[in-house]
């Protein structure tokens, strides 16, 4: 890896903060993405989906788990009031408009399987940055980081494997109405 320009190297007291603000936050957002998860493992339309959600549910709360060791093997604080933030917002995420007034719409399959692809892409890159920072900072296991990013791809395709069933069976209707 290059050397970074004189400008952008900051001070190891404020690195070592930048990194602890930046664990924080994700920790934070993997609330939301667990708790999205298991609602969508209950609630989908499809079967099959249904079970997928639930493995794929299983596998984000252990990776939710090893950021939470991560941040206590580092030493930085836990964002609680945080983590409640972004649980009351899912739970308000689902008052939206899906085109009906009382019963689950179809389409709320596709929406919730692109917020969760979101999701997954954004934990994967997450271990991406770990995974740098890990290069010349020898508290990150490269083969524990090198694993959580296989797993996140490994559950963006499945993902996608299952957007593309709940977009074929609510939105590539041939003739549909508008």
């Amino acid at each position: 890896m290059a050397p970074l320009p004189s400008s952008t190297v900051s001070s190891s007291v404020s690195s070592g903060r930048m990194l602890a603000i930046y664990l924080r936050h994700h920790v934070a957002a993997s609330r939301g993405g667990v708790d999205l998860f298991h609602r969508s493992a209950r609630t989908q339309l499809s079967n099959e989906a249904r079970q997928e959600l639930r493995d794929l549910a299983a596998e984000v709360t252990q990776d939710r788990e090893q950021l939470l060791r991560i941040l206590a093997r580092l030493g930085v604080r836990r964002p609680r009031v945080a983590e409640v933030l972004v649980g009351v917002a899912e739970t308000l995420g689902r008052l939206k408009p899906n085109g009906t007034l009382v019963r689950r719409s179809p389409l709320s399959d596709v929406m919730e399987l692109e917020a969760l692809s979101t999701a997954v892409a954004a934990k994967r890159l997450g271990w991406v940055t770990l995974r740098l920072v890990g290069e010349r900072d020898g508290r990150f296991d490269p083969a524990e980081i090198d694993a959580l990013i296989a797993r996140a791809e490994d559950q963006q395709a499945r993902l996608e494997g299952l957007r593309g069933q709940a977009v074929l069976g609510v939105l590539a209707v041939a003739g549909s109405e508008h």
